[in-house]
């Protein structure tokens, strides 16, 4: 299995979980291989690709720097080495998801995607490669779902393709921020106990069975923050409650022959969640798509 990584993911000089953890996960394969994974390095995208689903104003802002308060609206102070490492990260889901159109299951060590608009960055997500990857195969004719795990809500991938035909985005959610106004066939649910959220997944999923034929591919925004030592986790959901949703998801897709690329999304280090936890937390995707 094929999961994109390059060192440019981590190039830009702030220094921020979603701005550093993928250089620790690769840093992790490494060390300690998952049986089946290969990191292999992705194209970055170009400004023309980014124009797809973003405002050429905003696009030149993250490039230049200028206007500031709009190349800063993610939350990052900006250096030239920014533009390299969310062209770099954006265009590692974009090679995912084409790879698991030929071969089945991809992946990227890329996160801040979903809170991204047109428009400005959000919550620390500068370019949503989610709307990029879903955009370009429903555009294609593939029936497209986005399965949004995250803790926090997608509000910026809603707002990018949520009008799009042939496109399906399922949220589940545990913290409120960034909640949408919900218009069929989309769903979201924002789940206020642990007891409630492998449940709540599994009936999202089982409702897509009813709703309709299967999907041509699966983008997969494994977020790890609704862990309980995580911001916007929930206490009772452990790493063994996000490894059991991962088999789940995977499963899901697996069962019904859906190719799947992944993203890691969300996952903070605290007081309660040391880096190497952490890692480890996110290494429960990587292992449940390569098995």
């Amino acid at each position: 299995m094929r999961v994109h990584y390059s060192p440019a993911y981590v190039a830009a000089a702030h220094s921020f979980d979603t701005t550093r953890k993928a250089g620790w996960i690769a840093g992790s394969l490494v060390r300690e291989p998952i049986s089946g994974v290969e990191l292999v390095e992705p194209a970055p995208l170009t400004a023309h690709d980014l124009r797809e689903v973003h405002d050429a104003a905003y696009v030149d802002a993250v490039r230049t720097g200028r206007p500031a308060a709009l190349a800063q609206s993610q939350g990052f102070s900006w250096d030239p080495a920014l533009w390299q490492a969310v062209t770099a990260s954006n265009g590692g889901l974009c090679a995912a998801a084409e790879v698991a159109l030929r071969e089945g299951v991809s992946g990227s060590l890329s996160s801040g995607l979903h809170h991204a608009r047109r428009g400005h960055g959000a919550g620390f997500c500068t370019f949503n490669g989610l709307a990029l990857a879903a955009r370009r195969g429903a555009r294609s004719g593939l029936r497209v779902l986005i399965l949004d795990l995250d803790a926090h809500c997608g509000g910026g991938t809603n707002s990018v393709v949520g009008r799009e035909p042939n496109l399906v985005q399922v949220d589940v959610a545990t913290n409120a921020y960034d909640t949408y106004a919900v218009m069929p066939p989309h769903t979201l649910e924002v789940v206020r106990t642990a007891a409630g959220y492998l449940p709540a997944i599994r009936r999202r999923l089982d409702g897509l069975d009813a709703a309709g034929p299967d999907f041509d591919l699966l983008l997969y925004n494994a977020g790890m923050d609704p862990h309980e030592g995580s911001t916007g986790g929930l206490t009772g959901i452990t790493e063994a409650v996000l490894a059991e949703r991962e088999a789940l998801v995977f499963d899901w897709a697996r069962r019904r022959g859906v190719p799947v690329a992944f993203c890691l999304a969300g996952g903070y280090v605290s007081s309660r969640l040391p880096r190497d936890e952490l890692v480890a937390l996110h290494r429960l995707t990587i292992a449940a798509a390569a098995a």
